[in-house]
């Protein structure tokens, strides 16, 4: 039978269904209608990240692209307009003009990382070409329609249209002339090492793009690659491989430079050509099985109705209330940005590729996870997901449990399913022990102890294993001195030195695991690791008032500018990092001499504007004046950072948006609290945006949030409560949200002396 008949049969069985859901979408709030995929793939134009970014640094970019996909998908669907999967070089750039096909990718949305197993599908009319420089079309921004679900583009004498599932993708060809059509597959591998072939008698083509490492082990094989299985509907008039400009009758090439598949049609005007594609970490068998899971004979505009669906379900979690039609744009964009990772590893049958590269198969009870910028998504991102997702945030941890016991040793930066030591800090534990901290513990407790004791206590005795990135970075430094000297450079880590943030957020780290430490009686442990807490005071020079660099002997490290770069601290200045001790804020303002003095000298970094909110390690910082006795000047800075850094134009974010960091920060404090320290159950208060939030949360709990103002432009909270009564702490709680509930806040034109009792305030270092 002719399976043009068979595909066409199949689609109109399908359309009631497609009509159907889409109906469903029209007559639900849309809030995909907020969402603008295209912010953040420009750079930055905000005044910090013009003052902050690094002169010729990546920072500024925030390098996120236009995703089709669903939350936390396995792959993401893009237009392509930069070929390489390089390091800091996301697929698409809102400047270019030139397309050069349409990729599944497995870019880190916002990150400064590599894209890896991808692939690209570029349709080209007319003649055969098979170079990029013969074949890209220019295309406008005009002619594009961008929704999480949905990308459309008129380029050249093609309209394209990109939908997903968690696993796959669909594209959907329409000629707008009689012509030929040429699909180009190409598997993006800069290293030469891609497969691809094309098989005309049973309509598909399928190969896989081995993924390699950065940082930590930089080159060398993950052990896995990305598999693309694709599916077309019409019969090929012309099949053949290329290597750049020349061109084969064979059906597959493999490790050659700019090496494709492609399939060559006779099409009409308004006649459209559909893939279906499955995509898969494990294999070729997995990559098929997943697009007969998800895809099967479903028609594109039933897979796209029911990824609309999807997302309205995802983005309804959090409902909000105003009349700022640009701030809800604003929100909801932050809100999709926030759901793109970690990214689902396994396949519909629960199998993955074993972490740390040893290329054997493993199988989940669940889904399995990875690409988590942990140095990023501990502080806001995740916290969010531990709100909206307990569930979830139980997979992620069973997930992490699993690397740390696949590789010998917890990861700290776990990313293309591999050891990094990207970044620094330990923050795999911090996340750990947050949920823990929170009864999300459908995990092995213990089996997640000893892994985050080992990394907290012990070394790899291989030198070999420690510089393939495991265990902490210059742990032995840190117990020896109680803090990390100079002298010792960190030379096994992509961030060299940075000897004072590396001291601060071990800090943190060691008081996250105490907390857990306690709870399972190990005494001896958590009275280390809580002295350990307080190595933060080790690096604090009250000379100066600030963090500073400390030689082995105990003297200060001679340089030291408060407002510039120094090598000790990483990505921020010494002013800005002074502020991260989120685990024992009242005991940093101790050591400036007492509370007044820590309220000037936030002042300070504000007045000289020396706040920057393109990068994380002072997000915190606007919520600090919450332990001071002035928490309107949270109020009052949450609000300017609100309106100034973040807008819906392609240049809104104001800097990377790391894995969904930036985004996740905009959302808590779009509603009016934040996780300052995120290992606790406490979020700062401060004044929400809108008119009323209402979160959807588990078992059918709603926690609303509204306000009372005085006038459009109060900000300045007068009174609070909760389900009724007065409520006077500047803080909430996890419980108080997940139990579901009421709070009011009236706000005022004027600053007030709202939560400013140091009674009313968080106390810190309660572990």
């Amino acid at each position: 039978m002719d399976r043009d008949r068979v595909y066409t049969k199949a689609a109109r069985c399908c359309i009631i269904v497609a009509l159907l859901l889409l109906q469903h979408c029209v007559h639900a709030q849309n809030l995909m209608q907020y969402v603008q995929p295209l912010a953040g793939t420009a750079s930055a134009t905000t005044i910090s990240a013009v003052k902050h970014s690094e002169a010729g640094g990546t920072e500024a970019n925030a390098n996120t692209i236009p995703a089709v996909t669903l939350p936390f998908a396995m792959t993401q669907w893009t237009a392509q307009t930069r070929q390489t999967e390089n390091k800091c070089v996301p697929p698409y750039f809102y400047k270019d003009s030139l397309l050069t096909g349409f990729r599944g990718s497995h870019w880190l949305s916002g990150s400064c990382t590599q894209d890896y197993g991808s692939f690209t599908v570029m349709p080209v009319t007319g003649t055969l070409k098979t170079v990029a420089k013969e074949y890209a079309v220019r295309f406008s921004h005009k002619d594009e329609i961008t929704s999480p679900a949905y990308y459309k583009l008129k380029a050249g004498a093609v309209i394209t249209e990109l939908t997903s599932t968690l696993r796959c993708g669909m594209m959907q060809f329409t000629m707008q002339q009689d012509d030929s059509l040429y699909i180009l597959v190409t598997p993006n591998s800069d290293y030469a090492k891609g497969f691809v072939k094309v098989d005309a008698a049973k309509g598909e083509i399928w190969g896989y793009n081995p993924t390699h490492r950065i940082y930590q082990g930089w080159g060398e094989p993950t052990g896995f690659s990305g598999w693309f299985y694709i599916r077309i509907e019409k019969r090929f008039t012309k099949r053949g491989i290329f290597t750049g400009a020349t061109v084969f009758e064979n059906d597959s090439v493999l490790q050659k430079k700019d090496a494709g598949a492609f399939a060559g049609f006779r099409l009409k005007k308004g006649e459209q050509l559909l893939l279906r594609i499955g995509t898969s970490f494990s294999s070729l068998a997995a990559a098929k099985k997943n697009l007969t899971a998800e895809v099967g004979v479903k028609s594109f505009d039933v897979v796209r109705a029911a990824s609309a669906k999807h997302w309205e379900k995802a983005l309804s979690q959090v409902q909000v209330q105003t009349n700022n039609e640009k701030d809800k744009r604003i929100f909801y964009t932050a809100m999709y940005h926030s759901m793109q990772h970690p990214r689902l590893f396994s396949d519909v049958d629960g199998t993955y590729p074993s972490f740390a590269g040893n290329t054997q198969l493993k199988k989940m009870n669940g889904n399995y996870y990875d690409d988590f910028s942990m140095w990023d998504i501990y502080r806001a991102q995740l916290p969010l997901m531990e709100i909206l997702h307990p569930n979830m945030t139980n997979d992620f941890v069973r997930s992490l449990i699993l690397k740390g016991e696949q590789g010998g040793w917890l990861p700290i930066f776990p990313c293309w399913n591999s050891y990094t030591a990207a970044m620094i800090g330990d923050h795999v534990t911090a996340f750990i022990a947050s949920a823990y901290n929170k009864g999300i513990r459908n995990y092995d407790v213990h089996a997640a102890y000893a892994l985050m004791r080992k990394n907290a206590f012990e070394t790899p005795a291989s030198f070999a294993a420690y510089k393939n990135g495991m265990g902490r970075r210059a742990l032995t430094s840190y117990l020896k001195y109680g803090y990390i000297p100079m002298e010792d450079s960190v030379q096994e880590a992509f961030h060299k030195k940075e000897q004072v943030s590396r001291t601060l957020e071990y800090a943190f780290d060691d008081y996250a695991l105490s907390g857990v430490a306690k709870e399972l009686n190990k005494t001896e442990d958590h009275k280390q690791l809580q002295q350990r807490s307080l190595n933060y005071r080790n690096v604090f020079d009250p000379a100066v008032g600030m963090m500073r660099g400390r030689n082995t002997d105990g003297s200060w490290f001679a340089s030291f500018n408060a407002d510039k770069r120094e090598s000790y601290i990483t990505e921020g200045t010494p002013r800005q990092y002074t502020f991260y001790v989120p685990q024992d804020i009242p005991g940093l303002a101790k050591l400036m001499g007492g509370t007044k003095n820590f309220e000037n000298a936030l002042d300070s970094l504000f007045s000289k504007n020396e706040y920057w909110h393109g990068n994380e390690p002072g997000h915190q910082i606007p919520f600090l004046y919450n332990y001071t006795s002035s928490p309107w000047k949270t109020q009052k800075y949450v609000r300017a950072i609100l309106a100034e850094e973040y807008s819906d134009g392609a240049g809104g974010l104001s800097g990377n948006d790391d894995a969904g960091q930036m985004s996740a920060w905009y959302v808590f404090a779009a509603m009016g609290f934040y996780p300052v320290d995120p290992v606790s159950n406490n979020y700062q208060l401060s004044s929400p945006l809108f008119d009323k939030v209402t979160m959807k949360l588990q078992g059918n709990k709603v926690f609303e949030l509204l306000t009372h103002k005085t006038s459009a432009t109060a900000i300045y909270i007068r009174q609070v409560k909760w389900n009724g009564q007065p409520y006077n702490k500047n803080f909430i709680t996890y419980s108080m949200i997940m139990q579901g509930g009421k709070l009011e806040l009236w706000l005022t034109d004027q600053p007030t002396q709202w939560g400013s009792s140091s009674l009313n305030r968080s106390t810190g270092l309660k572990n």
